[in-house]
């Protein structure tokens, strides 16, 4: 415009503003009054989304209160397209950035709820948070005039010479992306692969698999290697497993006591001992007659992986305790050794183990 400032322009221009601000602060007090019913809800998606709209919202009442001041101002033609585009970038900016939270909040949600997930899956989260800007990124070129279809083009054959020299780097990321999809490993589960590693996901990120083993220590493993190794997953299809045990009594046992014996103990460690499923029918199986004992095999149920360690531990107790109790005896391995005294071979039989200066075939005596 090539008119004079007046008075009357300042007056337009500052109601404009004024009632930018108040509605900034009318919609902030509204979306805190959302939040707060927001939170009374099961669903924590419609918290991510109050939340970011929180950012957004009075953001763009001020930006429009600004552009309103500068619409009535009598600004030259530059100055208010200058003026346009900076507010307009600085709305983009913070819808993008309140997108890509709202976007990586739902996606966290998503990860969260599903069951057996203990932390949030953050390979997800990132890449989401990602896309999101970089589109928030080229719509602020567009809007300041710059054709992206120059930048599009460099950044396919940038991407491709980046994507061979990254190859180990892309494959963990793809590799990660393959393992949540299909649900084989979770956080939360407790996996043991092929190469010995061994303990709970504490999460699964862009390029590598972080594993907290029994000791408490942290095992990182690429991507890449966790999907192709070997692994057992020991929280899928269920938490709930069994573990063996084997005992074995001497042949004189009477085994219709043992069985009823040992059924007594692992009712008691299973209703005592924290950790057990004392829902799960105990099974006794005997399966083998040895050199010194009649071997057989308990079956018990533990709530999940690290249990095992202590109900062994108790049942074993218990279950030595009862037996002298009952007089059932386990007995000591026992061997027998051939001594040879001139064309007579005596057999002798021995407990425990053999001497290491004793030979395990014969001894001699001239």
């Amino acid at each position: 415009m090539n008119r004079a400032l007046t008075a009357d322009d300042l007056v337009f221009a500052g109601i404009a503003l004024a009632s930018g601000l108040l509605a900034a602060f009318a919609l902030r007090m509204l979306l805190r009054w959302l939040g707060g019913h927001a939170d009374r809800t099961r669903w924590s998606g419609d918290d991510v989304i109050v939340h970011a709209l929180r950012a957004v919202l009075p953001w763009a009442a001020v930006v429009g209160g600004a552009a309103g001041a500068a619409a009535v101002l009598p600004l030259n033609r530059t100055v208010q397209h200058t003026t346009n585009q900076v507010l307009t970038v600085l709305l983009i900016f913070v819808a993008t950035v309140s997108a890509a939270r709202v976007v990586a909040g739902l996606v966290r949600t998503v990860t969260q709820s599903r069951s057996g997930v203990a932390g949030s899956a953050t390979i997800f989260v990132n890449i989401t948070r990602i896309l999101v800007l970089a589109i928030g990124f080229l719509v602020v070129l567009q809007t300041l005039g710059i054709s992206i279809a120059p930048l599009l083009t460099a950044l396919g054959v940038g991407g491709l010479a980046v994507a061979l020299a990254l190859q180990d780097t892309l494959a963990n990321l793809f590799a990660g992306i393959h393992i949540l999809a299909s649900k084989t490993v979770q956080p939360g589960d407790y996996i043991r692969l092929s190469s010995g590693e061994e303990g709970y996901v504490e999460d699964i990120n862009w390029r590598q698999t972080t594993i907290r083993n029994l000791s408490n220590n942290l095992v990182v493993i690429p991507n890449g290697q966790l999907a192709q190794a070997n692994m057992t997953n020991f929280m899928r299809p269920e938490e709930q497993l069994t573990i063996l045990v084997q005992v074995g009594v001497a042949y004189d046992s009477d085994l219709e006591q043992v069985e009823r014996v040992t059924n007594e103990v692992i009712a008691e460690t299973m209703t005592e001992v924290e950790g057990a499923v004392p829902d799960h029918e105990p099974i006794i199986r005997f399966h083998t007659f040895g050199d010194s004992r009649i071997g057989f095999t308990v079956i018990l149920g533990v709530g999940e992986f690290s249990d095992q360690y202590r109900i062994k531990h108790e049942f074993i107790k218990r279950l030595h305790k009862r037996y002298r109790a009952e007089g059932i005896r386990i007995p000591a391995p026992a061997r027998t050794v051939a001594l040879q005294q001139g064309g007579v071979v005596i057999p002798q039989q021995r407990t425990g183990e053999i001497e290491p200066n004793e030979m395990s075939s014969a001894a001699r005596f001239d």
